[in-house]
């Protein structure tokens, strides 16, 4: 747990620069922001492992992080301690993941890095971060206190989804947008992971559909921005006359990232929502339906605003047009969202189905 901590700490260290990439105040505002939350987030990260190891030695155990360890003496784990662990890691891992109200880097460090480095962030670093939360999960679970995590969990991913939702209305800054869609996604799988096992198959199916979205979205966002030299919804218009290529991808990823089918996040999220409406988790399943609305109206107000209309006539001539280079990582990313939206490859539903049950330690 120690060492994964270390590593979850040194994505920061090393993403940090790119952020800077582009040379601006507010480029070096956004990296210093995410440099100072994700640092403290990950501090309290780690006040979080040592109470879980310090939760051995109360349970009258050696003191240990190793995994396996804990997994095999969570029942004699003091509780206190381990309630007390699970909140700040959820706490201290969300801050990475960007789960609100832990998210406030977010919009700035996506909104100023470069597309590319934006996909990184939303599709790797995010996912990393949770898989690690997922750790404490299986731990935890293995301690008896699920439905102490299940209420947690629930509370932080509708509270993601409800905030990021209400700063999607009226967006004019379409980067930011999808530094919002992240935080809803984020929601999605801390909700998933708070219903529990009939959930975990497609919250680990949601961690691949989000990554493969995120790709097309940034990608083609990057490449908008690119062509207009603006991230503002005042000066980018008629994407799909100027970037026909970027700009019906950048519409098709909307749709696929706000759960319309035949995409792959409708399989996930549609899952998510079925396991909570027969699993006792009516109001949550409920709130989840109403925030998705809630997204997809704020962000087809922003997504619509870009790719229609006419090309401004005052725009700058950035000199920028698609390419084979710029479009086929984007069409590679959509194909597979349309895939995995179609047909789940056997192989693939096997290892998501012996991950859900390994973290129920039914393996």
């Amino acid at each position: 747990m120690g060492l994964m901590w270390v590593a979850i700490e040194g994505t920061t260290l090393v993403t940090a620069p790119l952020i800077y990439f582009n040379h601006t105040p507010r480029s070096i505002e956004a990296t210093w922001k995410y440099l100072l939350v994700g640092s403290v987030g990950i501090a309290l990260a780690l006040l979080g492992t040592f109470f879980l190891a310090y939760s051995s030695m109360e349970g009258g155990m050696k003191a240990s992080l190793t995994f396996e360890v804990l997994l095999k003496t969570a029942p004699q784990l003091s509780q206190p301690w381990l309630k007390a662990s699970f909140i700040l890691i959820l706490v201290g891992y969300g801050t990475k993941m960007g789960l609100a109200p832990m998210h406030t880097w977010k919009p700035d460090a996506y909104g100023e890095a470069p597309g590319v480095v934006g996909g990184l962030f939303a599709g790797g670093i995010t996912s990393g971060a949770f898989l690690a939360l997922l750790r404490m999960y299986q731990i935890c679970n293995a301690a008896g206190e699920s439905a102490f995590m299940s209420k947690l969990l629930i509370f932080m991913g509708l509270f993601s989804m409800a905030v990021a939702g209400i700063f999607m209305l009226s967006q004019k800054d379409f980067k930011r947008m999808l530094a919002y869609s992240s935080v809803e996604h984020m929601g999605i799988l801390a909700l998933g992971l708070g219903i529990g096992a009939p959930a975990l198959y497609a919250t680990l199916l949601h961690v691949i559909n989000n990554a493969m979205t995120k790709g097309v979205l940034f990608l083609s966002a990057g490449n908008i921005h690119r062509a207009y030299s603006s991230k503002n919804t005042d000066q980018v218009r008629g994407a799909l006359r100027r970037l026909p290529l970027s700009g019906s991808l950048f519409l098709a990823g909307f749709l696929a990232v706000t759960g319309s089918p035949p995409f792959s996040p409708f399989v996930s999220e549609f899952s998510i929502l079925t396991s909570a409406f027969t699993h006792n988790h009516i109001f949550a399943g409920s709130l989840f339906l109403s925030f998705l609305l809630l997204v997809f109206i704020g962000m087809g107000i922003t997504v619509l605003k870009v790719v229609q209309g006419k090309v401004p006539e005052n725009i700058i001539e950035t000199g920028y047009h698609d390419s084979f280079l710029t479009i086929t990582p984007v069409l590679a990313f959509m194909a597979i969202v349309l895939l995995l939206g179609l047909y789940i490859p056997e192989f693939l539903q096997k290892m998501l189905f012996n991950a859900a049950n390994f973290l129920e330690n039914k393996v």
